[in-house]
């Protein structure tokens, strides 16, 4: 029988490396190489270069098999680093930041405690495997009992693999009966939680396999936990395949504890305070969103306590960082109350342009934002849709109107998210839809890589091939032909 119809649903922390040097390394070597179809033959040469490096060694060097490539990879995006998107990946801002502070372990170490408090369940990175009724920040959890007195700043191997692993979401109510259960497990002696864990072994032998053997160590190499060993109180399992003649291969578990490295407490509770343990995770099936702007969405966390932390903040670019998060924060219109904000930031965002002059005009019966494309001498007309549901529906008859007034000739309708029906509004009219997302991470790119010279013609090109429909996926090809890198 396999483990999978045996074992319970719990967290799946990812476990194909704990090692740190390889991360940075293989992080280093995507942003670096990348920038053309990873096909086999350039997995192979990464292969290479990580075997230079002495980061990399096959089991059968004959053949050389790339599963050991991809998985690095998929750690990346399973610490945050970045997504993969149609067969490319693509480094978030904290990623990017990461890679950036190569010379500067430290300010690395609080940007990876960044990285881990972006980190939800469901996590994003289909791979990652954690099933869809663990709906909570797994590290925040973490990082919250570390910085409990009652709990003396410890985590036990035994109680993550025991009962951490097994809590699907978590609110401050349900945070209190975990302390206590946790507490309680403390109380028990070593052979009853021994029997617990033989009962259902193949469950708790991958816990303590993913914990002990993977995370804990990683997070020690980082300097983010400190460990104490502890001592061998007992050996499970893993299940062995039907018709196997191997022995079952073994993991010790031990009574060995974590805790937080005294340099990072501080840092860890500033970021709790403003990203609480408790917050709801955004949803992969939210009915309303397309699945890739809520990966989108997640892996764009940078918070600016972080920026503050490693003196980034009076840093222009980093300042520019944020239109592209604020252009996607105001499109919600949280609370009905940012729609001016929000025509501020898309008045800002079309300046990026170098070759685009854009003034906010509004009113009633105005476009909201004025444009020039000065390079053709071509007016157009951008009208900031925001809304804290879909977009209903589009008055293509007043756009014109509003487009005729300033002699523009199309209209850019960017909004968060629409019903359908409002795509067919502007079927056969001078308007065309962009996504939020999608203009945010065109600009982001631009800004994060220092492009100074965003040049506005391939945006019109695609406009004015595909009028009255949604330009958002070629804007979005546009940005991966432009900066993702392949793999």
């Amino acid at each position: 029988m396999s483990a999978r119809m045996i074992e319970r649903d719990k967290w799946i922390l990812y476990k194909h490396t704990n090692n740190y040097e390889i991360i940075k390394a293989i992080a280093m070597d995507v942003k670096n190489h990348c920038s053309t179809d990873l096909s086999d033959v350039e997995k192979h040469r990464m292969q290479e270069r990580q075997a230079a490096l002495n980061l990399y060694r096959t089991r059968n060097p004959k053949e050389k098999p790339l599963d050991s490539m991809n998985h690095r990879i998929n750690t990346l995006a399973y610490f945050m680093l970045g997504y993969e998107h149609e067969k490319r990946f693509i480094f978030s801002p904290l990623g990017n930041l990461f890679l950036s502070k190569m010379d500067n372990s430290e300010k690395q170490r609080r940007i990876f405690i960044t990285m881990l408090f972006a980190m939800q369940f469901q996590h994003p990175a289909t791979r990652a495997g954690t099933p869809k009724c663990f709906q909570l920040f797994p590290f925040r959890l973490i990082f919250k009992l570390l910085t409990d007195k009652r709990l003396d700043g410890k985590l036990y191997n035994m109680e993550y693999a025991c009962i951490i692993a097994f809590v699907e979401n978590i609110s401050q109510a349900s945070y209190e009966e975990l302390v206590k259960n946790i507490l309680e497990f403390r109380k028990l002696g070593t052979d009853k939680i021994i029997s617990l864990m033989k009962s259902d072994e193949h469950t708790y032998v991958n816990s303590i396999y993913e914990w002990q053997y993977y995370i804990s160590n990683l997070l020690s190499q980082v300097g983010i936990f400190s460990i104490q060993s502890g001592n061998v109180i007992t050996k499970l399992f893993h299940p062995t395949k039907a018709n196997s003649k191997s022995l079952p291969t073994g993991r010790n578990v031990t009574d060995g504890y974590v805790s937080l490295a005294n340099t990072e407490i501080e840092f860890i509770e500033k970021l709790l305070m403003e990203y609480p343990y408790y917050e709801t995770p955004l949803k992969l099936d939210d009915s309303e969103r397309l699945k890739i702007d809520v990966i989108k969405e997640i892996y764009s966390f940078y918070p600016q306590e972080l920026l503050t932390e490693i003196g980034e903040h009076a840093d222009d670019q980093i300042a520019l960082l944020q239109l592209p998060k604020l252009i996607e924060h105001y499109s919600n219109n949280p609370n009905r109350e940012t729609a001016y904000l929000f025509e501020d930031v898309l008045t800002d965002g079309m300046n990026m342009f170098y070759n685009v002059e854009a003034n906010k005009v509004g009113g009633a019966g105005n476009t909201d934002i004025e444009c020039l494309y000065l390079t053709q001498k071509k007016k157009f007309a951008v009208d900031a849709k925001s809304t804290a549901n879909k977009l209903m529906s589009i008055n293509s008859g007043r756009l014109r109107e509003h487009r005729d007034k300033i002699g523009g000739n199309y209209t850019i309708i960017i909004t968060s998210r629409y019903v359908p029906a409002a795509k067919m509004d502007i079927h056969g009219t001078s308007n065309v839809i962009i996504l939020a997302s999608t203009f945010a991470e065109y600009l982001y790119n631009h800004i994060y890589h220092d492009v100074r010279k965003i040049d506005y013609k391939d945006f019109d090109d695609i406009i004015m091939s595909n009028l009255g429909t949604d330009v958002s996926r070629m804007i979005s090809n546009l940005t991966l032909q432009k900066f993702a890198a392949s793999c």
